[in-house]
């Protein structure tokens, strides 16, 4: 694939991607998707999503990777040889932005820590991404589901009479990288006004604790931390999955106008005035006994004509769906929600989750697939810049 474009939002800004996994990689993408060139500085062995497998898709390629590395190139550098760390610095030398996820002190240890590249060159962002930050956490390993536990998501995640239960997807690696992009952004619009970069430091655990939000902030108002309540919602009723005839659905009444509605959809108008649920804060005190008699009424129709009902009159519903089906309901809304990306060269195709950022003017475009391990070593480590930057480069401490 050609490596001109046309001008997406961040074309011409270059980026050095020494991250691996998820959280990083996942930044980096949404910043390739939208123009800025980035170069994935991988290990002999690849980045470690590389053999999580199965699954794989029709090139046999990890389904992990390549849902957060599309849009890059890949180069190989083996730090710990004189020839790929000069490598990997005279990349990191063109470089607007360069992202890490190391453990705090590894890049310092090759002289590719912020300092370091900051002293060549002031303008450069710097993002580091850690499990636990730079400083008393420095030694902890950053794994999604470890965060999870630790952070308090898993002891509001699943049944009250059940175990503490993880997130489906690594929702806190997620919520990181989009923390980190935000950040990166944040110092380029910066660096527009004063010409300086700056580091940018996130780290999965605030990332996370940030991300709980409503729970998080009623803990630090009250001393009291909240506990699992299955699907339900601690502060609103109903809100939560129901039984109709043939499947679950999802009844997420907000209001007490919305409530009214839905009683007279369940046939049960009376519901609306009965005190135990008149107001949210009853229904909410009584959530037993009106979880029970909305089963009970739920239970004779199938769960479309319900959400059908619902829809007519403005009550939110909807159906618990597979991930598949899920996709298929955006489609029908008219949602890009698939991206297809195309490499001209190899023939290769990937079929991926759209980036949901949509801007009118330069939207996200889908023109490389995740690279193959060491793909574009010779267009990186030949391009006349990183050549030419290679004098600049500080010497190894």
């Amino acid at each position: 694939m050609s490596d001109t474009a046309s001008p997406g939002a961040l074309t011409g800004i270059r980026v050095a991607d020494f991250s691996r996994v998820l959280a990083g990689p996942y930044a980096t993408m949404m910043l390739a998707d939208f123009g800025a060139d980035v170069i994935k500085i991988e290990s002999p062995g690849g980045d470690d999503t590389r053999s999580w497998t199965p699954p794989v898709d029709a090139d046999g390629q990890s389904t992990y990777f390549g849902a957060v590395n599309r849009n890059k190139r890949s180069v190989v550098c083996d730090l710990h040889t004189e020839d790929g760390l000069a490598k990997a610095r005279a990349i990191a030398a063109t470089a607007d932005v360069v992202v890490e996820n190391f453990r705090p002190g590894v890049m310092e240890r090759y002289g590719l820590d912020a300092a370091t590249l900051q002293a060549a060159n002031p303008a450069l962002v710097y993002c580091s991404i850690s499990g636990f930050g730079r400083e008393q956490g420095a030694t902890l390993a950053g794994y999604d589901l470890l965060v999870q536990a630790v952070g308090g998501l898993m002891s509001i995640t699943g049944q009250p009479d059940a175990p503490p239960t993880k997130v489906g997807v690594a929702v806190v690696d997620v919520l990181t990288g989009l923390n980190a992009l935000s950040g990166i952004l944040l110092a380029l619009r910066e660096r527009d006004r004063t010409g300086l970069g700056q580091r940018v430091d996130v780290d999965l655990l605030t990332s996370l604790l940030a991300g709980l939000t409503n729970q998080a902030s009623s803990t630090l108002a009250t001393g009291i931390s909240p506990t699992r309540l299955g699907n339900a919602h601690p502060s609103i009723a109903p809100y939560e999955v129901f039984e109709a005839s043939d499947r679950e659905l999802v009844v997420a009444v907000g209001n007490d106008k919305q409530f009214r509605s839905f009683a007279t959809i369940l046939e049960l108008p009376q519901l609306a005035d009965d005190q135990r649920f008149a107001t949210n804060a009853s229904r909410v005190s009584h959530r037993g006994e009106l979880r029970e008699t909305i089963n009970d009424a739920l239970c004779v129709r199938s769960a479309a004509h319900w959400v059908s009902a619902c829809a007519a009159t403005g009550v939110p519903a909807g159906l618990v769906n597979s991930v598949g089906e899920a996709f298929d309901f955006a489609a029908s809304l008219g949602l890009d929600a698939v991206a297809q990306t195309s490499d001209e060269a190899t023939g290769r195709i990937q079929i991926q989750p759209a980036n949901p950022i949509h801007l009118s003017h330069v939207p996200a475009r889908y023109e490389r697939v995740a690279p193959a391990l060491g793909e574009h070593d010779g267009a990186v480590w030949l391009d006349e810049a990183a050549r030419a930057s290679v004098a600049d480069v500080p010497a190894q401490p």
